[in-house]
């Protein structure tokens, strides 16, 4: 059987991708996009029975891009986020997108604790200080975490690991997710958000949860914690609220435009925790997502049903004739 066309869209060096993905030998004939442009993109399409997604989001599958591969047979995004790809094209070609659930779930998880804690603590605050020169002992007014209310928003793998670390801490917490659930930890979003002491923000980008955190409509004087997408928060309405005092501090790894403009009103508001969408960024989490893409991969070109396919297709993988 003749090798697979496998197209790699991450934005690594052509070498290093293909050292890469080397566990797949033969069974597949790795190539890159010319450049890293729609262009470029289309241009290579024609011929991919496999594509492995781009974690930036630079290079998408959107409907276009869909069209201009008749061949594509399997999609597997190296993360857990798939925004970008238009999952109903797919479907419609009978493709399946496959992510990378839960490898990132004990780095974003720890994540958010750490930065709640920065937050309550006063620490980039004091430090700032010190190196200022100044001594605000008794000014900086730090806070406790043991006994605060947390709400987390989403309840995956990271919503879970997040909510197991801040119990373990003496916190009590609740969650939100788009599935109602039976236990005494769910309670709907308006309840949560409007009694929470933290909010944690780590739900999945989609059309449904575009918007969905107001930080308008949460308790006066709490703390938000984003690690999921910024379109999931209403960040003008975040900035607004800063300024105003409603919420009294912020820590975001993820913003509407990334990088950060130059200008955002979140560089100079007092209180924010800025972070370049590094959250589950570890060698630890590097490991277990390069393991599951090549597990996926390879039940792919081996006739295996893939796993963790998010758009509805059979997670049997078959070959579409020239």
């Amino acid at each position: 059987m003749s090798p697979w066309n496998l197209l790699a869209l991450p934005p690594l060096p052509e070498e290093l991708m293909r050292r890469l993905l080397a566990p797949l030998g033969d069974r597949v004939s790795v190539r890159v996009p010319a450049s890293r442009d729609r262009d470029a993109l289309l241009a290579a399409l024609p011929e991919a029975e496999i594509v492995l997604g781009d974690w930036t989001g630079t290079l998408v599958l959107d409907a276009g891009a869909v069209k201009a591969a008749p061949l594509l047979a399997f999609a597997q995004q190296p993360s857990v986020g798939v925004d970008g790809h238009d999952l109903c094209a797919l479907a419609a070609a009978g493709v399946p997108l496959a992510n990378t659930p839960g490898v990132s779930a004990v780095a974003v998880s720890e994540w958010c604790l750490a930065a709640t804690l920065a937050l309550l603590r006063k620490l980039a605050a004091a430090d700032s200080a010190v190196r200022a020169g100044e001594w605000p002992q008794q000014g900086l007014q730090p806070g406790e975490l043991r006994g605060r209310r947390v709400g987390v928003v989403g309840y995956g793998p990271i919503g879970a690991t997040s909510a197991g670390l801040f119990r373990a801490l003496g916190c009590h917490v609740t969650y939100w997710t788009r599935t109602p659930r039976e236990d005494a930890g769910y309670e709907p979003l308006e309840t949560l958000l409007a009694e929470s002491d933290v909010v944690v923000v780590v739900i999945a980008l989609s059309d449904e949860t575009r918007g969905l955190v107001d930080p308008g409509r949460m308790k006066r004087g709490a703390l938000l914690v984003n690690a999921a997408r910024g379109g999931v928060v209403d960040q003008p309405a975040l900035v607004a609220a800063l300024r105003e005092g409603h919420v009294s501090g912020a820590a975001l790894d993820v913003f509407d435009e990334e990088p950060l403009p130059v200008g955002d009103p979140l560089r100079d508001l007092p209180g924010v925790l800025l972070s370049p969408h590094v959250a589950g960024v570890t060698p630890e989490t590097t490991g277990r997502l390069l393991a599951a893409t090549l597990d996926n991969l390879a039940a792919a070109v081996e006739g295996r049903e893939v796993d963790h396919v998010v758009n509805g297709v059979s997670p049997m993988i078959r070959r579409k004739l020239a």
